[in-house]
């Protein structure tokens, strides 16, 4: 499955576009995470705790815009968007993915 944020396929045409695809996730930060971040807060730097929680939910949220796609018999997702949210006093954090599901000619080159 070919991901991008671009809304073509450099090189390639596309042949059918399916439709949007979104995938959403919330992800809690635990007591723990919370108070090592506020000392990475006060002591600069950054803090590994939320970067980790940060790749889970992007992957998980991924994953699902990913399925949706491949439902639609898609075999690249365009026009790929992020969105965050930290929600309630900022220990849990949306992520949304959404994007184009669209079908491309993998192997025939875009006619110039």
């Amino acid at each position: 499955m070919l991901l991008t944020s671009t809304n073509t396929i450099e090189g390639h045409k596309i042949r059918h576009y399916l439709g949007l695809v979104t995938g959403d996730t919330i992800i809690g930060a635990n007591l723990v995470k919370d108070f090592f971040a506020s000392i990475t807060d006060i002591v600069g730097g950054r803090s590994g705790a939320y970067e980790k929680v940060l790749k889970e939910a992007k992957s998980l949220a991924e994953a699902e815009m990913v399925n949706k796609a491949l439902s639609m018999g898609a075999n690249a997702v365009i026009g790929i968007d992020f969105d965050y949210e930290v929600l309630g006093r900022g220990s849990m954090l949306m992520v949304s993915m959404t994007g184009t599901a669209v079908i491309y000619d993998e192997f025939a080159k875009k006619e110039a």
